[in-house]
């Protein structure tokens, strides 16, 4: 939808100047007029975005039934949305920098639910998968943009909170999406599901655009390709980031592999659940929302990196039960990967805003292409540990990647150890 067909101006969500007061702090505000609005507003946009993007994920033994393929291949139609969103990440914030978060935000929304609209018709696996990857590269206008507005609008003391919201939706959208296909498949097929899964994402599309507060912070960037690459230059020589980076992205490893093969091993021996309560195992989504929304008071307890130790602790006891034969112990696992995952994720995107200091959009563009790089790797390689070696292959990729995270969150507690001591000497 165009800024012209809802009335709102063009011009504002580019060239809109910051007040020129250094008094007067008009940036959103917890209580304050607008922030719940505006909340609410990415809140939906994280639902529709995680809800279309994961929309086959729940469904892939019944993929690949219909189209009789191994779950490595049926797990592409994961796989093929998270890189195309990975791929597409850093040009879609380019123009969110010189078009507006709002518009950029829009119009990603726009183009994919309108494939949403098309994936039930897919002749084809390979058809499938080349829609699913249309759809992520639309859908990458949403994670960057929203991390840059909401840095941009939102006083620096309630960031964190703000985009663990954001990421909260990330949680609902992915919980609802899975619950919802896995019933409706039962009932009616994966095809129905994924159309019921793209009309929900028109209604969230529709009331974002209608809640967004207008930009009143931006300032409209170049598209220059030698100024692009020189912003994306200076955040990749910046050691922290390029470490929030890497955390994020093992960080999704992990999450990825485990949540695109957990339905083919629910489905099977020893357990033989039907789709429709498979689907509902996403229920514990329902953790991740949550543990995202306090990861602000987390890091005020702990620090980053005390809470980025957290959640990797808590991830890999999730891993290590959930190879227990108890469905009860296996969903208790699935609950501590959850809520370390999504803890973790808000703690080191958020940090990727804070951290940057100008080219916001560019700095979250490559946090979130590192985020689904690693979505995309532990979709394909967990499905492929699955293949062979059954669920503990699957557990010992998220490992590794758990102890990814805390090395590298070791090797920037020696770093900042390092720097602090020899700050004094460069003072004098």
């Amino acid at each position: 939808m165009s800024p012209a067909s809802t009335g709102a101006s063009t011009t504002l969500d580019a060239v809109t100047p910051v007040p020129s007061s250094p008094r007067a702090d008009t940036r959103l505000t917890p209580g304050g007029p607008g922030y719940r609005r505006m909340s609410f507003a990415l809140f939906l946009a994280g639902v529709a975005t995680f809800a279309l993007l994961y929309s086959t994920q729940a469904l892939l033994p019944l993929i690949s039934g219909e189209f009789g393929v191994a779950a490595s291949e049926a797990s592409w139609t994961v796989a093929a949305a998270t890189g195309g969103l990975a791929l597409f990440v850093l040009p879609m914030s380019a123009l969110s920098e010189r078009f507006g978060r709002r518009t950029v935000m829009t119009a990603s929304l726009a183009v994919a639910v309108t494939v949403g609209m098309l994936v039930p018709f897919a002749p084809s696996i390979g058809a499938l998968v080349v829609l699913r990857a249309v759809q992520g590269a639309a859908l990458a206008g949403l994670p960057a943009s929203a991390t840059a507005y909401l840095a941009e609008e939102v006083r620096p003391k309630a960031l964190v909170t703000a985009i663990g919201l954001f990421v909260a939706g990330n949680s609902v959208g992915g919980m609802s999406g899975r619950v919802i296909t896995g019933w409706v498949a039962q009932a009616w097929g994966w095809r129905v599901s994924v159309g019921v899964i793209g009309l929900i994402a028109v209604g969230c599309a529709v009331a974002f655009r209608l809640l967004l507060p207008a930009p009143r912070h931006f300032q409209a960037g170049s598209l220059r390709p030698r100024v692009l690459l020189g912003t994306v230059r200076d955040h990749l020589s910046d050691p922290l980031l390029r470490r929030l980076y890497a955390i994020g992205a093992l960080f999704m490893t992990v999450f990825g592999g485990v949540y695109t093969v957990i339905g083919y091993r629910l489905t099977g021996a020893p357990f033989g659940l039907p789709q429709g309560i498979v689907g509902s195992i996403f229920l514990v989504y329902l953790v991740g929302t949550v543990s995202a929304s306090t990861a602000g008071r987390l890091v005020g307890r702990l620090g980053r990196r005390g809470a980025l130790y957290l959640a990797g602790g808590t991830t890999a006891s999730g891993l290590l039960l959930s190879l227990a034969s108890s469905l009860p112990l296996v969903l208790l696992g699935l609950v501590l990967i959850t809520a370390g995952f999504f803890a973790g994720h808000a703690v080191a995107s958020s940090a990727v805003s804070k951290t940057a200091t100008h080219g916001r959009a560019q700095a979250s563009a490559l946090y979130q292409s590192a985020y689904y790089i690693g979505s995309s790797v532990g979709s394909t390689v967990g499905a492929l540990a699955f293949h062979a070696d059954g669920w503990s292959g699957t557990v010992g990729v998220g490992l590794l990647a758990v102890l990814g995270v805390v090395t590298i969150t070791v090797l920037g507690s020696r770093a900042a150890r390092v720097a602090a001591r020899r700050e004094p000497v460069g003072a004098h």
